[in-house]
């Protein structure tokens, strides 16, 4: 797309700007306004979610000028207190590379974010030839041509030593070999292997993916209520400590062979069994309220203290 500057009319030897800008890319004015997106959206409560295909950040001089550092962080600063679900999704044919990822990385806020890709989709910091540039080069090609052809495993135990045929049998084998690379590359930067170490947590469909974010969008809204009573009844608690009492109350409740992944039955549970929940979250309410009146009590003198538990035992009588 283009954007244009208009002339200043104030000055009459200022033109109008056209600047040209590369699609898949976040440039100052777009990077600002993705920002201001996410802060309306947190501030009218509203779960969000990005459909992720972006090649990374323009890094020209002009973009350096422009704040594009300042506007990128800007972002993060508003995934970071994000207080609703957020979805990050690279979808069917997209690719999300370089800093584009580092700014929607759910690491940015745990609790709320997490990303998903299509099985089509692509993912990584660069493209394959990029990568190949620094981690496959063409030394390490003819390495593995001279590993696996048997035309060269031949020339090589030649004790004459033909460098010329050698020479001239990689430059015909090299158009080849960098395919053969570029193709290795991308099989790392693929749905399975991000799904593999964790970078997203599913990897999804395209004809499937409308119906599976319904209904985790349902649980999450279901999850993080209940998550808003244990922490207003113990503030300490991690979310971990609060997903641990969740699956605990599931088991007793309907069985061990639940599936915590399972987001229509974990969020049925959530919604018929919210009074057995509460009556957990009241009991812990009362245990964290006695742990800090023992705290308290045990930082008082003797005297004290046993003024305190009679004047207790007395209202209990």
């Amino acid at each position: 797309m283009e954007q244009r500057i208009p002339a200043d009319p104030a000055d009459p030897e200022s033109r109008e700007a056209v600047l040209a800008q590369a699609g898949q890319v976040w440039f100052p004015d777009s990077a600002h306004k993705t920002a201001q997106a996410l802060r309306d959206f947190d501030r009218e409560g509203i779960p969000a979610i990005i459909f992720a295909n972006w090649r990374g950040f323009s890094g020209g001089t002009r973009d350096m000028h422009g704040e594009i550092l300042k506007f990128g962080a800007m972002i993060v600063d508003a995934l970071r207190e994000y207080n609703q679900p957020v979805f990050i999704y690279i979808p069917k044919k997209g690719e999300l590379r370089g800093g584009a990822w580092v700014v929607v990385d759910p690491t940015i806020n745990q609790d709320q974010m997490e990303m998903y890709a299509d099985t089509e989709a692509r993912g990584g910091i660069l493209e394959p030839p990029g990568i190949c540039e620094v981690k496959y080069r063409a030394a390490d090609q003819n390495i593995t041509m001279h590993r696996l052809d048997p035309v060269l495993q031949e020339l090589d135990g030649d004790k004459t030593g033909n460098a010329a045929a050698i020479a001239k049998r990689e430059e015909s084998l090299a158009p080849l070999y960098v395919q053969i690379a570029h193709e290795f590359a991308d099989l790392h930067d693929r749905s399975g292997r991000m799904a593999a170490k964790g970078v997203v947590r599913k990897a999804l469909e395209w004809q499937n993916s409308r119906e599976f974010f319904f209904h985790r969008l349902v649980r999450r809204l279901a999850e993080d209520g209940v998550v808003k009573e244990f922490k207003s009844a113990c503030p300490d608690m991690t979310s971990e400590e609060i997903k641990d009492h969740c699956e605990r109350l599931l088991h007793n409740k309907i069985g061990s062979n639940v599936d915590w992944d399972d987001d229509v039955a974990i969020a049925s549970w959530i919604k018929s069994d919210r009074a057995n929940i509460l009556k957990k979250v009241g009991q812990l309410k009362r245990e964290t309220q006695i742990a800090e009146a023992a705290s308290m009590i045990a930082d008082l003198d003797p005297a004290a203290r046993r003024e305190i538990l009679e004047s207790m035992a007395s209202n209990v009588a």
